[in-house]
């Protein structure tokens, strides 16, 4: 109970995912339902048991906590977990406390983000066109958000943006996209549109694997592998024209489960052991009954050992509905 965390495969969960909130002040078209219905609260981990389970994990070996949601900005008093949790950082028992945001928010906590010794984030950002935008997230404005790329970019965070590839909808924008993540020093990751909850879109309409992005940008950019990585799921390329870096996410036509490192956290303190299956552990329940935290590290220990060798992740016409029920939301992107 007080050694590393490995699984049945032998690999190291030295990564924790953590969604703080199902709530999110966008409802893009691939995520959410226009109507989603949200937890009630009692269901919701405090901030003082969330930061209980990310420590716990911290003790057994977790070196980096990526704090998603929904979308985590939008939690009432977020940045006081985050100020606790960077504890870990200045104590070197982790390496890294990042975020993954709609960039909504931004313009409030860029600076308190690096202040608290937050370096690198994530924000999902699928089109630079005005219109589009507002189609896809449904209830975002662009300019909200690319005013918050500017005061994070100010506030010295290194920035990634996170495209779903998403066709007759965004594939004529993928240069436009390489090219201004260029000119602002971003780096870009697109990502294969996953099979997660209903949301009345059809997700084989908006699917485009990444074989065929790559084909399109190297019509126009010199992409040459690097050895990159950030601890994810992401393979990298160098964009030889920019200098920038652009990462595949490939859920679906390459999965990247050899070398899963992680496990993610739902606000509700449900761990789900791989994001696409539907096994998982309560782990409220012991939080919440246990003070000194024996039976919360036995109910971690337990999960972890029944951690799957990979995902069951499909799309195709026999199968049109999603592989698992669950939003991405709740599980966190």
């Amino acid at each position: 109970m007080d050694g590393p965390l490995i699984d049945p495969h032998g690999r190291a969960i030295t990564y924790l995912r953590v969604s703080v909130t199902d709530r999110c002040d966008f409802r893009c078209v691939y995520c959410m339902a226009e109507d989603m219905t949200f937890l009630p609260k009692a269901d919701v981990l405090t901030l003082e048991e969330l930061d209980r389970v990310c420590s716990a994990f911290v003790e057994r070996g977790v070196r980096k906590l990526r704090m998603t949601g929904g979308e985590p900005l939008v939690r009432r008093n977020i940045m006081s977990l985050f100020r606790s949790l960077s504890r870990h950082l200045e104590s070197g028992a982790l390496d890294e406390l990042t975020v993954t945001t709609n960039g909504s928010q931004l313009g409030r906590f860029a600076n308190e983000l690096a202040d608290i010794g937050v370096k690198r984030i994530n924000v999902s950002l699928d089109t630079l066109d005005n219109d589009k935008f507002t189609a896809i997230t449904r209830w975002g404005r662009l300019e909200q958000v690319r005013d918050g790329l500017a005061a994070a970019k100010a506030a010295g965070l290194a920035i990634k943006i996170n495209t779903v590839a998403l066709r007759g909808v965004n594939d004529d924008e993928f240069d436009r996209l390489v090219r201004w993540c260029g000119d602002e020093g971003f780096d870009l990751t697109f990502i294969e549109v996953m099979p997660m909850g209903e949301i009345g879109e059809t997700r084989l309409d908006q699917y485009m694997p990444l074989s065929m992005v790559r084909a399109k940008l190297n019509e126009s950019w010199t992409l040459t592998d690097i050895d990159y990585a950030t601890g994810g799921p992401a393979r990298y390329v160098r964009v030889e024209e920019t200098g920038g870096r652009i990462g595949f996410i490939t859920p679906l036509t390459h999965n990247f489960c050899e070398s899963c490192n992680r496990v993610r956290l739902t606000c509700t303190g449900t761990l789900y052991m791989c994001l696409g299956q539907e096994d998982a552990a309560d782990l409220r329940t012991p939080l919440r009954a246990d003070d000194n935290g024996a039976a919360l590290m036995d109910s971690i220990d337990e999960a972890i050992g029944r951690k799957p060798k990979g995902h069951d992740f499909i799309i195709d016409r026999r199968r049109r509905g999603p592989a698992v029920s669950r939003h991405m939301s709740v599980t966190g992107g």
